[in-house]
């Protein structure tokens, strides 16, 4: 908690303190009925008043607050704490007293030690409650000001733990994809070195996005799709047919940010399960954007014995967990595994609260 927040919560406090006193008098003052001169108006009663009420309230709350929270509340020894609470409040009421017999030799207010005992002993009673009382206070708001601080810190880390996670799972994402897609590349190369050219040129772009882009917390949702894009021409290049891609992108995405490396894992899960690319529509992707949501949905055929692993290697979970962290409540995923068919259908929500 900021410096001049404390401040202004201990100003707070002893202004609701001196207000509470304010009324306290003037109930008094009105129900003597001496109402020609106001008690506060005199500066040896305003003294005598310092001395009894406000000089062990202050010892009492910054003893409680400065010292026996850290020594004994915060290591749970209540014991202790009831002890020395009693012993502080009794100090207080001692050296209250004092300053009050104090004032009185000077003809300030009544004194304390030249009265009977039974008088002594009541108002020293008085001034420990006075003491203990506000030694409570102390302590909460010690206790108040150690919960927000440890509240704002919780945050922080937090906040810390989430930039790491995200950036962990990134780097688990695109080595993944790196290695799959140099390999298509060598594979091309043996067999026609001008479009092995180009599809560097495909990968360079790729890994341009990769090494800047996906730094962001956002991007624009068509840099997205024409990484998606491709990406599936590089898969393509793996088989003489590429109808076995069906991929379709309805809306606008020229406004549309989002979270990069999003939907590519679903994507690169198809290409690595699909069955048999020598059909057409084995695959199949859809995009449809809204100003509302994205909705993203990838179906793929597969062979049992093909399916061992789900999300390039990372698993359900990871995904799921990601999607928690970018997007809480703010998404809907569905996956379902027919006989040989593998689909999922990722809905966002992309409007503004």
């Amino acid at each position: 908690m900021k410096k001049i927040v404390v401040v202004s919560l201990h100003m707070g406090y002893w202004g609701l303190y001196l207000f509470l006193l304010f009324i306290i008098l003037l109930c008094l003052q009105i129900g003597t009925r001496l109402q020609s001169q106001l008690f506060f108006k005199d500066y040896r009663f305003v003294a005598f008043l310092a001395a009894f009420a406000l000089l062990p309230a202050i010892l009492g709350f910054y003893t409680f607050y400065s010292l026996l929270f850290d020594r004994f509340l915060i290591k749970r020894n209540i014991l202790l704490l009831f002890v020395f609470g009693i012993l502080t409040a009794i100090v207080s009421s001692l050296i209250s007293g004092s300053v009050i017999t104090l004032l009185h030799y000077y003809g300030i207010g009544p004194g304390v030690f030249n009265e009977n005992i039974v008088a002594i002993i009541t108002i020293l009673i008085v001034i420990a409650i006075i003491a203990i009382l506000n030694g409570g206070m102390g302590l909460l708001t010690r206790g108040f000001i150690r919960w927000y601080a440890e509240l704002k810190w919780k945050e922080e880390l937090m906040r810390r733990n989430f930039e790491m996670e995200l950036a962990l799972i990134k780097t688990q994402i695109s080595p993944h994809f790196l290695f799959n897609t140099l390999n298509n590349i060598d594979v091309l190369i043996t067999k026609n070195a001008e479009k092995a050219s180009l599809y560097l040129n495909k990968l360079s772009d790729i890994m341009r996005f990769m090494l800047y882009e996906t730094k962001n917390e956002k991007i624009p949702l068509r840099n997205e799709l024409a990484y998606i894009e491709k990406y599936i021409d590089l898969q393509k290049i793996r088989t003489a047919n590429p109808n076995f891609v069906d991929f379709k992108v309805e809306g606008n995405a020229e406004q549309v940010q989002i979270s990069p490396m999003i939907l590519l894992p679903f994507i690169e899960n198809a290409f690595k399960h699909a069955d048999n690319k020598k059909n057409e529509n084995i695959i199949k992707i859809r995009i449809e954007i809204d100003q509302a949501q994205i909705v993203f949905e990838c179906i793929n055929r597969y062979s049992v014995s093909e399916l061992k692993q789900e999300f390039g290697g990372l698993g359900n979970e990871l995904i799921k967990r990601r999607l928690e962290l970018l997007y809480p409540e703010k998404h809907s995923l569905i996956i379902n595994k027919n006989t040989d068919i593998y689909s999922v259908k990722l809905t966002i929500e992309i409007h503004e609260d």
